[in-house]
């Protein structure tokens, strides 16, 4: 069959390189550009394919920090699909993409990381409020010397008219 097939990458535990422990997984689309070197160089060019896909993702993503995992998929997708390609092209078989799919960060680092969000939101707050009250201060300051001026222009009038 030379048509374009997928695998997904079963979840794999990785160890970024800032210490934190993800689930990733991934699905591959690819396709045999040569059957016979596909049945004479691999006995199974899809299994090979998985096994290939699974080792390289975590060897790629150990190598990242959770920061660049999170905000930089579509390269590291990219340098995937080149690596896996490499791989596997004297097996006759063509990489075509290479998705990630799911990003799971463990339990705790997600409470820890809602905390901090929420904490984050709660400074903010108080910034939002201390900064109104430094406006309703400012407002009161100039309205109460507004009035200042205003009763002693009163009474400067009041004096040239005696």
């Amino acid at each position: 069959d030379l048509r374009t097939v997928t695998f997904d990458v079963p979840p794999q535990e990785i160890l970024t390189r800032d210490s934190v422990t993800v689930s990733v997984d991934a699905v591959v689309y690819f396709r045999i550009f040569n059957p016979i070197i596909s049945v004479t160089n691999v006995a199974n060019p899809r299994v090979s394919t998985q096994l290939l896909a699974a080792t390289t993702l975590r060897n790629i993503l150990g190598t990242k920090t959770l920061q660049e995992i999170l905000t930089d998929r579509e390269n590291i997708s990219h340098l995937m699909q080149t690596h896996l390609d490499e791989g596997t092209e004297p097996w006759g078989v063509k990489v075509e993409r290479v998705e990630m799919k799911d990003v799971r960060l463990p339990a705790n680092m997600q409470r820890s990381m809602a905390a901090e969000a929420e904490g984050q939101n709660l400074f903010y707050f108080f910034v939002f409020l201390l900064n109104n009250e430094i406006l309703f201060i400012v407002v009161a300051t100039r309205e109460a010397h507004a009035k200042v001026i205003s009763a002693e222009g009163e009474k400067k009038s009041n004096q040239q008219m005696e």
